[in-house]
């Protein structure tokens, strides 16, 4: 069997630290890594240095898993060879890089490391005599700037590493250096974003997801969380604390004025992301609030939010970032897909959201709310261990449905404005939160269809209304589906809906 050799080199924030702060940075890293080693089921053997660390493993796959560690700037496979004299490690770099270079361009990139007043010669001697060799041998030119080879030579008194690449590692500091936070996350891309930001900086993170929409809100958080746990949170068993804030939802809609919806969710989410921290001994909160991307976002509405907790800080990483480079971000991490799938919940939308709410207004709102429902519903929270929990056996997704079965009630939960744009001929009106209040009364003698803009309305009424042993479904496609389904059916063009309709 095969044993590689991986060279993993430290992140740029050990070399700043005191000796005592590198050390307990270094052991945590080493602990980091292998739990990750453990977790893939590579077996290794760890030999760590003062700069560097190289490991031995039969697996070819293990640079990619060690470069997902935080703390490690970069990841090379390397061949150890022991040197005399420039000539031995010339004859070596000739062996070793000869073939790969043959007709092709080139350079040659040296470094000495350790004790360099015994190696005798500079970098800039070994780049020369071994550039030179390998013109000798072959090679085709050298091109200092885009070279298709790199040889890359890093060189101790008797040992020299050789090596082609580097696996770009992400760098930051190891997870748990930097105490424990609670993120508040939401399946989109700013959270998942913003918590990957915070663990790259050494920040141990639990989670706070506020479910608004039921069973498929939930599936779509657990399955972006539990791709952040597997694949960046090593060292440590990350939890997703699971709010069910529905009730405070119907709550909130019937007492506070429809402009500030928004933001007196948002101060409710930050309060129960507060007290599960609290309750843990946690640091701060953390959110993927961008300054301007919305509503709620605005730095006068960001102000009246964060006065929401006043005993722990609330960190935003993203607050300078533009959409397109945190959607950057969501590719690199591996998220884009599973995010993108992931429905925003569209029920406390009003057609004129405040920008600049003032405080004393809001706190007149919100004091009108139930002011223990919010405790209780923080007391009764499911916790998952998102790297034990399978999301697809938490799926108790409705059954979709494609046609209006007769003798059907088809539900429109869309907003008023939006359903008289255009609604299916069968279909009646009736806003979720509504809905959610008055389906215990509907008739049990007919199916029902329900129907909004992209399904998490409709699969969380559907979801209660199954559960109390109704015959509900929800609308594939949501309304885009639908109205498929009336083109096909009645002749509507689609080209003939209003825009607001029709996108």
């Amino acid at each position: 069997m095969s044993t590689y050799l991986l060279i993993l080199r430290l992140s740029g924030d050990f070399y700043t630290k005191a000796r005592r702060t590198r050390m307990r940075f270094f052991r945590r890293l080493v602990s980091n890594l292998e739990a990750a080693l453990k977790a893939h089921g590579i077996p290794y053997k760890l030999e760590p240095t003062w700069s560097r660390l190289y490991l031995e493993t039969p697996e070819p796959a293990a640079a990619e898993v060690l470069a997902r560690v935080f703390g490690v700037q970069s990841v090379s496979q390397v061949e150890r060879r022991s040197w005399e004299t420039l000539e031995d490690l010339v004859a070596t770099g000739v062996e070793t890089f000869g073939e790969a270079v043959r007709g092709r361009s080139f350079a040659v990139r040296a470094t000495r490391r350790g004790q360099r007043d015994r190696i005798g010669f500079d970098s800039t001697r070994i780049e020369r005599e071994l550039g030179r060799a390998l013109l000798d041998a072959g090679a085709g030119r050298v091109n200092l700037s885009q070279p298709e080879v790199t040889a890359h030579v890093e060189l101790e008194p008797g040992s020299a590493h050789l090596f082609f690449d580097k696996v770009r590692g992400h760098g930051g500091l190891p997870i748990g250096v930097e105490g424990r936070a609670v993120a508040l996350v939401s399946g989109g891309f700013d959270s998942a974003v913003a918590s990957w930001l915070m663990l790259k900086r050494g920040v141990q993170l639990d989670y706070v997801f506020c479910n608004l929409g039921g069973a498929a809100h939930r599936l779509g958080v657990l399955q972006v969380m539990k791709s952040i746990a597997e694949r960046w949170s090593y060292g440590y068993t990350p939890r997703l604390h699971e709010v069910d804030l529905a009730p405070m939802v119907v709550d909130l809609r019937e007492k506070v004025k429809p402009a500030n919806w928004q933001i007196v969710l948002k101060r409710l989410i930050l309060q129960a992301g507060g007290a599960v921290a609290h309750r843990g001994g946690r640091l701060a909160l953390i959110t993927g609030d961008a300054i301007g991307q919305v509503s709620s976002q605005t730095l006068q509405n960001l102000a009246v939010i964060s006065q929401a907790s006043p005993a722990m800080p609330v960190l935003r990483p993203l607050l300078g970032f533009n959409k397109e480079e945190i959607l950057d971000l969501a590719r690199r991490i591996g998220i884009y897909e599973l995010s993108a799938a992931v429905p925003e919940y569209c029920d406390l939308m009003p057609p004129k959201p405040n920008t600049r709410a003032a405080l004393r207004d809001v706190l007149r709102d919100e004091a009108r709310l139930d002011p223990d429902l919010l405790n209780k519903l923080v007391d009764d929270r499911r916790i998952h261990d998102l790297r034990q929990v399978d999301p697809e056996a938490l799926d108790t997704s409705v059954p979709e449905i494609d046609r209006i079965p007769d003798g059907a009630t088809v539900i429109d939960l869309r907003s008023a404005p939006a359903y008289r744009g255009w609604h299916h001929a069968q279909a009646l009106h009736l806003d979720l939160s509504h809905a959610l209040a008055a389906y215990l009364s509907f008739s049990r003698d007919r199916p029902y269809v329900l129907v909004c803009e992209v399904g998490l309305k409709s699969a969380h009424l559907a979801e209660k209304m199954r559960e109390a042993g109704f015959d509900a479904f929800q609308f594939q496609g949501g309304i885009r589906g639908l109205m498929a389904l009336a083109e096909k059916e009645e002749g509507i063009a689609a080209a003939l809906l209003a825009p607001a309709v029709r996108d």
